[in-house]
């Protein structure tokens, strides 16, 4: 029997995130996954037991570009210490 899945994402707008951008399989030929460091702007499909294995956010970098992540491949920025 598959594990229960939560009902909402591990992650929500406004968290501080880190990873590897993904690049769908039609693009590896002009793009290539680059490590990123960001703000979660929107949360994709693919939780609760939709495509969990694609399941995807975006990610606004410093820069003010945004990217594609997976969330497997996607983890949230630790508070430094004495941070508030």
């Amino acid at each position: 029997m598959p594990a229960k899945q939560s009902a909402r994402p591990p992650f929500k707008v406004g968290d501080q995130v880190h990873g590897t951008s993904y690049v769908a399989p039609d693009r590896v030929h002009c793009e290539r996954p680059e490590p990123f460091v960001g703000t979660v702007v929107q949360v994709g499909a693919g939780y609760a037991g939709v495509d969990r294995e694609r399941a995807y956010l975006w990610v606004c970098l410093a820069d003010g570009t945004e990217c594609r992540a997976l969330i497997r491949d996607t983890a949230l920025v630790e508070p430094t210490a004495g941070a508030s």
